[in-house]
């Protein structure tokens, strides 16, 4: 069983038999040295040879001798094989399995490294393979976790977003509701201040009854006393003057200059001037509070008339007299500065 190591987790597995394989090759060289080792030693040594003299005898010429009898014919003993040949040969035959068994020793070895380069080209691979699969996993590990953290981000904004939109809208809501109670005071304080008004109007308009009956029963009395003379001719309220404004009864001299001082900063008027006058009957509380203000008298233009009118309403309050209160109702006369 091959044991895996935690610290190298890609480490490819041992081959069985890697050490027999290594001695095998080691003998096998060693023999295959050992074999040519002789076979070039054989070579190199020379065959001894061997040596034979032959004698003949030379035949007398000078005397004829009569010829001997023939001899028998010995049979010729047949020559022994040539064992130089042989051995020549056997030496050929014993070089040429030597040279064939280192052939094929290296044809073995080449094909065991050939083998072997094929097994580790193929545990490259494999290792390759396996760091290529670690490293799209890691990769799309760390993307995927990428892709978790900006989700969270984007979460996280929309949270804090959608946090600030509703402390928006509740601020807003306050200020609305701040708004309305603002609103709800200032109208309350504009009905107080009609109702305030009115009740003053109303309080100003029956003193101004009370006086105007009192007045006309001393006008009335004093007619009556006089005998009913030439001098009362009207309803003794004082005729208008020619300048901005004129009091009514009981109003001291200088009162009509306060009047005009009032007023005549406030007309606006850039059209033509000549001939336009208007009248306006003016009612006030004692304060001077402007309860009401109309056109008597027409100028002829409606312009100037409404420019007039408004240059009124604009005064209040309307200047007190000496006496510390204003008359309840008088006339102004407005000409167009010009």
């Amino acid at each position: 069983m091959i044991r895996k190591n935690d610290s190298y987790p890609l480490q490819p597995p041992r081959e069985r038999g890697t050490g027999r394989a290594v001695a095998l090759a080691v003998l096998m060289h060693l023999l295959l040295g050992l074999f040519l080792y002789h076979g070039i030693h054989w070579q190199n040594s020379t065959p001894a040879g061997e040596e034979a003299e032959l004698w003949t005898e030379v035949p007398d010429l000078s005397t004829p001798k009569p010829l001997p009898p023939p001899a028998p014919v010995a049979p010729t003993p047949a020559p022994p094989p040539p064992q130089t040949e042989d051995a020549d040969i056997a030496l050929q035959q014993q070089k040429r399995k030597q040279q064939e068994a280192a052939r094929e020793a290296q044809l073995a070895e080449q094909q065991r490294l050939k083998q072997q380069q094929e097994a580790e080209a193929k545990r490259q691979q494999q290792l390759a393979a396996q760091q290529a699969a670690q490293l799209a996993a890691q990769q799309k590990a760390q993307k995927l976790k990428q892709q978790q953290q900006q989700q969270q981000e984007q979460q996280q904004a929309a949270a804090e977003k959608q946090k600030q939109q509703e402390q928006q809208q509740e601020a807003l809501k306050k200020q609305q509701q701040e708004d309305q109670q603002k609103q709800a005071k200032l109208d309350a304080q504009k009905k107080a201040d009609a109702e305030k008004a009115a009740k003053a109007k109303a309080q100003a308009d029956a003193q101004a009854k009370k006086l105007d009956a009192e007045r006309r029963a001393r006008i009335a009395q004093m007619q009556g006393s006089m005998g009913g003379g030439e001098g009362s001719s009207g309803n003794g309220l004082a005729k208008s003057g020619t300048g901005s404004g004129s009091g009514g009864n009981a109003t001291s001299p200088g009162y009509a200059d306060k009047v005009r001082r009032r007023v005549r900063p406030n007309i606006v008027w850039a059209g033509e001037t000549s001939g336009l006058e208007t009248e306006i009957s003016v009612r006030c509380s004692p304060t001077g509070t402007l309860l009401s203000a109309s056109i008597t008298r027409s100028s002829g233009n409606a312009s100037w008339d409404d420019a007039a009118l408004r240059a009124v309403q604009r005064s209040d309050p309307m200047p007190v007299d000496t006496d510390g209160k204003t008359p309840s109702s008088f006339k102004i006369t407005l000409r167009p500065a010009g």
